[in-house]
C-alpha cells in the first residue's frame, strides 16, 4: 500500500490515470501467450470493442497519443486490409459467443478516414459481431474532417455520441496550443453534427493554454454552451515529452494555480447551466440522453482492442502492441503492425498481467475518480472485503477534506485533485515499471 502523502503535497496536476495500470507500465510477453488462452475463461456477453485508427490530419502540440499525420492514401488503405485481418484472428480466438455492449472508434482521428473508408472500417466491427446499429457507439472526430459526408455515415450505423477536440473557440489559443484552426471551421463542423442528429455530441476544452484568461475561458465557454452539448471533457493541459510543446520552454511557477482556478471556474459555470460533474474532466447536461443498450461496467467487463494503438482488458490481463510518441517511432511501429503475418494477431504481445492486489486497486481507481464514487457492496461482492480494509491510506483523503463516506467518494477538493490522488493510488510495481518506460 501507499506509505506516504508526499504525492499528494505536490502539484495537484500529475497523471491522467485514464486507465490502470498505465500504458507506460507495460512491457514485452515471453512467451507470447495465445489470445484464445487469454480470453477462455473471461465473460464475453458483455465486452466493450474499441477500434484505433492512428492517423490526423495534424499533430496537435499538446497530443502524446499513437497517431501519424497525413499518413499517405495507401497506408490508409493498407491499415483498413491488416486490421481486417486483425479482427478475423481475434474473433476466432474470442469464439462465436462473444457478444458487444458497447463500441467506440478512436485514435488518431476515424474521421481522417473518407466516408468509403469509414463504411470499410464499420464492416470490420460488425464482422466482429457487433451490431451497428443496436450498441452504444461513441466516435472521435476533428473540426476540419467532421463533414456531411462523414457523419452521414455515422449516423447510418447508429453512432450514438459523436466527441469532437476543439480545445479552444479561440484562434490564437488553439494555435498556442499547437493546434491551428479556425472558429468558422469550429462552428461550421458543429453544425454539420447537429444536423446529423446524433444523439450525444461531446466537446472537449482545454485550460491552462499560454496566455489563456479566466475571461477567455469564459468566452469558450460559453461558445461551447451555445451548442447545447450533452457532454463536455475539461482537460488541463498537460506538457509531456516528445510532444510539440514538450520541445518548447513551457512552465511557470503560478501554472498550478492558474489550471486550479480556472478548473474552480468552469465548474461553477457548468453547474449553473445545467451540468452535472461527472468526474474532474466529465461534465453531462441534466436531461441529456443516456445510451440505450447493454450495460458495461469498465471495473468488471473485459475490452477487446483492434489496431495497432489499441489496448485489450482481460481481469488479469492487460495487453496491446508496442507504444511511442516520437514521430519516427511511431512510423516504426506502424510499419512492423503493418508487415505482419496474419498468424501475428493470435498473440498477445506487449502488456502487464495484474494479480489480486492489482485487479483490486484498479477497480477501485476506476471507481473513486468519479463523482459518484465506490459502491463498497459492490466492491465487497466482488473482492469479499470492504474497500477500506484492503486501502487503509484511503482515511488519508478524509483527514484532507478530499473525500467522505470513508474514503470512498471525493469532495469537490478531492475530484479537483483527481491527477494526484491517482498517481498517490498507483502501486509500487506498476510505478517502478513506469518509470522504468524510456519515452520514445
Amino acid at each position: 500500500m501507499t506509505s506516504t502523502d508526499t504525492g499528494l503535497d505536490g502539484s495537484p496536476y500529475q497523471q491522467y490515470l485514464y486507465a490502470y495500470p498505465h500504458k507506460t507500465s507495460y512491457r514485452p510477453l515471453r512467451p507470447r501467450p495465445l489470445l484464445a488462452d487469454v480470453w477462455r475463461a473471461e465473460a464475453r456477453e458483455a465486452l466493450f470493442l474499441y477500434v484505433h485508427l492512428p492517423f490526423c490530419e495534424m499533430r496537435c502540440g499538446f497530443c502524446n497519443l499513437f497517431t501519424r499525420a497525413n499518413a499517405p492514401a495507401e497506408q490508409v488503405t493498407d491499415y483498413l486490409r491488416q486490421l481486417r485481418r486483425q479482427a478475423g484472428r481475434v474473433a476466432d480466438a474470442l469464439g462465436g459467443d462473444a457478444g458487444y455492449a458497447r463500441v467506440a472508434l478512436g485514435g488518431g482521428t476515424p474521421t481522417y478516414l473518407t466516408a468509403d473508408e469509414l463504411t470499410e472500417l464499420f464492416g470490420i466491427a460488425t464482422a466482429m459481431g457487433a451490431r451497428l446499429p443496436g450498441v452504444p457507439l461513441s466516435v472521435e472526430t476533428s473540426p476540419a474532417t467532421a463533414t456531411p459526408d462523414r457523419l452521414a455515415v455515422l449516423a447510418a450505423h447508429g453512432t450514438t455520441r459523436v466527441s469532437i477536440g476543439v480545445q479552444s473557440f479561440l484562434d490564437a489559443e488553439a494555435r498556442a496550443a499547437g493546434r491551428p484552426q479556425r472558429r468558422a471551421e469550429v462552428e461550421a463542423a458543429l453544425a454539420a453534427i447537429r444536423d446529423a442528429r446524433i444523439p450525444v455530441l461531446n466537446i472537449d476544452l482545454i485550460y491552462g493554454i499560454d496566455g489563456q484568461t479566466a475571461d477567455t475561458w469564459r468566452e469558450s465557454l460559453d461558445a461551447a454552451l451555445a451548442w447545447r452539448p450533452e457532454e463536455l471533457y475539461l482537460y488541463p493541459l498537460y506538457v509531456r515529452p516528445l510532444t510539440g510543446l514538450g520541445r518548447r520552454a513551457h512552465g511557470r511557477a503560478d501554472w498550478d494555480a492558474q489550471r486550479l482556478a480556472l478548473y474552480e471556474q468552469a465548474v461553477a459555470t457548468l453547474g449553473a447551466a445545467g451540468y452535472r460533474q461527472e468526474s474532474m474532466r466529465q461534465f453531462r447536461r441534466a436531461g441529456a440522453p443516456t445510451p440505450d443498450g447493454p450495460d458495461y461496467c469498465c471495473q468488471d467487463d473485459g475490452m477487446v482492442g483492434l489496431g495497432c494503438g489499441a489496448r485489450s482488458y482481460t481481469t488479469s490481463l492487460h495487453y496491446s502492441f508496442d507504444y511511442a510518441v516520437g514521430v519516427s517511432q511511431v512510423r516504426a511501429v506502424l510499419d512492423d503492425y503493418l508487415a505482419r503475418p496474419a498468424d501475428d494477431f493470435r498473440f498477445a504481445e506487449f502488456g502487464f498481467a495484474l494479480d489480486g492486489a492489482e485487479q483490486r486497486r484498479r477497480w477501485l481507481l476506476k471507481s473513486l475518480l468519479r463523482a459518484d464514487g465506490v459502491d463498497a457492496a459492490a466492491y465487497r461482492a466482488r473482492f469479499g472485503a470492504l474497500p477500506g480494509d484492503d486501502f487503509p491510506e484511503l482515511g488519508r483523503l478524509v483527514e484532507r477534506g478530499w473525500a467522505g463516506y470513508g474514503g470512498l467518494r471525493l469532495t469537490p477538493a478531492g475530484l479537483a485533485r483527481s491527477d494526484a490522488i491517482g498517481p498517490w493510488l498507483t502501486s509500487a510495481r506498476v510505478r517502478d515499471a513506469m518509470t522504468g518506460y524510456v519515452p520514445r
